[in-house]
């Protein structure tokens, strides 16, 4: 199934679809994740969401579960560098122009290790909420939580070449360019001693690559972005289906 263009629809519309396909990726991630790893959808953390948060169970005392456990379902995970059409990494550390102090906690004690975050149109829709958006994806990235962010909206005034570049302009002088035929990004950031960024962009009509989510440096499981967007996108009421897919 073709990415749709949500710009034709209000942004109450767009929501409901929004919440049904975050509930869809959090199950697939529980299908796929090591067993030591879950993920809640509708949680928030740092403002940040709501979206879904992938943790890791205090079983372990704190060891690294993930380097010697596999998959808890039928997928793999990764332990070799993602393809992505545009890589970026950081020369330094992380550490932003505008250094925020606010720490990011979760309520339940156990530990955040990746974020999966779809942008809403309420994100871009001034100038503060969009700041807001980036100043919290950069805080994240700065206490070493993994991101993969899915920007279904094309650039505007305020992310002129989209959300990516507005958050590596953060630590990077060197600028990210969208290219023009395809204005829709997905971004997943690995957070060790310096952030990789693995970026693919797709334009309405095309179908959504399976995007990495990092659980620690070196190691990731994909997310299947098209298959959950597929089911969200076939629960929704017909009306909107049609709206979507017409011309």
């Amino acid at each position: 199934m073709p990415m749709h263009d949500w710009t034709k629809v209000e942004a109450g519309i767009f929501h409901a679809f929004h919440h049904e396909w975050i509930s869809e990726v959090s199950r697939a991630l529980n299908r796929i994740l090591p067993e030591d790893y879950y993920a809640l959808p509708e949680q928030v953390a740092a403002g940040f969401g709501p979206d879904v948060l992938t943790l890791q169970g205090g079983s372990q005392d704190g060891a690294d579960s993930f380097s010697e456990s596999h998959s808890g379902g039928t997928a793999t995970a990764l332990r070799t560098r993602p393809k992505t059409r545009f890589v970026a990494e950081t020369d330094v550390e992380f550490y932003r122009r505008k250094k925020s102090s606010i720490v990011v906690r979760h309520a339940s004690g156990d530990r955040i290790v990746a974020m999966f975050e779809i942008v809403s149109p309420g994100n871009k829709s001034n100038r503060s909420a969009f700041r807001a958006f980036v100043e919290k994806a950069c805080e994240l990235l700065e206490h070493r939580i993994h991101l993969l962010i899915v920007d279904p909206f094309p650039p505007g005034p305020r992310d002129p070449n989209g959300v990516h570049a507005a958050i590596w302009d953060e630590v990077q002088a060197a600028p990210f360019e969208l290219p023009g035929n395809q204005p829709l990004s997905m971004v997943a950031y690995e957070c060790d001693m310096t952030t990789r960024a693995y970026v693919e962009t797709v334009a309405v009509g095309e179908p959504l690559p399976d995007m990495p989510l990092f659980l620690e440096p070196d190691g990731c499981v994909m997310v299947p972005l098209e298959a959950t967007y597929l089911t969200a996108f076939g629960v929704m009421p017909k009306r909107w289906q049609n709206v979507l897919k017409a011309e």
